[in-house]
């Protein structure tokens, strides 16, 4: 028995729970409340998207880690919307008292790696924390002025929170994009020469927003429901946080996070593939080659070929970061299967030796003792 193991999964075991957090924000088409789990891979993206606006002293792959940690400790404190008055030192209370349960349940090293991740954000003092701070501030604003329809209740919290709120610093620090919602709130033309990169990069983002509309085969842990492809990115990003130490000494973790930030967004056009699903291989991957023609290059050309890049050498499986990626991909079902009693393996009539073919191979490749200890755990549910 691997005790380590043991602790890193019964984390990202728990961490599925905040895929059943609601908040206030809505998804762009208004069909229902955003996940605090699909926000946090959002604003993950937007930490990869908005590098460019961060100060020189900002590591924008550590704000990135803060942003994927941010809102776990909603499992237990719950969402704080900013229009309604809450007691601010009680919340502060109640989500430190999450922190510590939370992060105690991995190993001690890591634990205290995460919870002063985590601590740093909430202060906002280091430049990493302010930049991931000003995206989470942002999100919600660009969610509200480019949803379709406008809520009018969801404009007017906007509208106060950019005059007299919190995002009405972005006057100072970010004027740009200030200036920008402004301009999108009172339905002025955001088509002036000196936004367009602005311009491309938040109509990316409104695009990718599809992703949290995706259903997957597998269940969410408590099997009340499918696990969208957004939520479904940031959970395993967190896996290959939480299983950096399973990784070859070559693989960089900052870029393996970004692949699987980036590597389902296709399937806003190509839809899911469920690897125990019967589907023509050829087909479907000419589905994905067109919808990353299409999506990626809804972003500035620099940002296009960048992103693009690293979609590539994910679908390419070759280089250590891709191995390994593609590891951690295929691991997360197999946890969220077994929590909910089996999942997609009763939907599609899994047998262990599918299994061992279809998924076993593929983590071997990049994880390996990840792989022994998760199939002496699943083997028992076929018998």
């Amino acid at each position: 028995m691997n005790q380590r193991l043991d602790q890193q999964f019964a984390f990202l075991l728990e961490a599925d729970k905040l895929k059943t957090v609601q908040r206030s924000s809505s998804l762009l088409d208004n069909s229902r409340p955003e996940n605090s789990a699909e926000h946090s891979w959002h604003l993950a993206l937007y930490a990869m998207c908005f590098a460019d606006m961060a100060s020189a002293e900002v590591d924008v792959n550590r704000a990135i880690k803060m942003l994927l940690l941010h809102d776990i400790v909603e499992i237990d404190a719950g969402d704080h919307p900013i229009h309604i008055d809450v007691d601010d030192a009680h919340v502060a209370v109640i989500e430190r008292r999450a922190a510590e349960r939370l992060f105690a349940l991995l190993p001690p090293d890591l634990g205290e790696s995460f919870i002063n991740l985590w601590l740093e954000f909430e202060a906002a003092q280091s430049p990493d924390a302010r930049f991931a701070k000003t995206l989470d501030h942002s999100q919600p604003i660009f969610q509200a002025l480019f949803a379709s329809p406008k809520r009018a209740d969801h404009t007017e919290i906007v509208r106060n929170n950019l005059q007299s709120g919190r995002a009405s610093r972005f006057a100072q620090s970010w004027p740009q994009g200030h200036a920008f919602m402004l301009a999108a709130l009172n339905e002025h033309s955001t088509a002036r020469p000196e936004w367009a990169r602005l311009r491309a990069q938040v109509n990316f983002l409104c695009e990718t927003d599809q992703l949290k509309s995706i259903l997957r085969a597998t269940p969410i842990t408590d099997n009340s429901r499918r696990e969208n492809s957004g939520e479904h990115s940031w959970h395993i990003a967190l896996y290959a946080m939480t299983l950096a130490d399973q990784a070859g000494d070559s693989v960089q973790i900052a870029r393996v996070i970004q692949m699987l930030l980036l590597h389902d967004i296709v399937e806003i056009d190509a839809g899911d593939a469920p690897i125990h699903g019967d589907f023509d291989a050829a087909e479907q991957e000419a589905k994905e080659q067109a919808a990353a023609d299409r999506i990626f290059n809804l972003l500035p050309a620099d940002l296009a070929t960048e992103f693009r890049a690293i979609w590539d050498e994910f679908e390419a499986a070759e280089t250590a970061d891709a191995v390994f990626a593609k590891s951690i991909d295929r691991v997360q079902p197999l946890l969220l299967n077994m929590a909910s009693g089996g999942g997609s393996w009763n939907d599609y009539d899994v047998t262990l030796a599918q299994l061992d073919q279809r998924v076993g191979v593929k983590v071997m490749r990049g994880a390996p003792d990840v792989w022994r200890h998760v199939r002496a755990q699943v083997a028992p549910f076929f018998d």
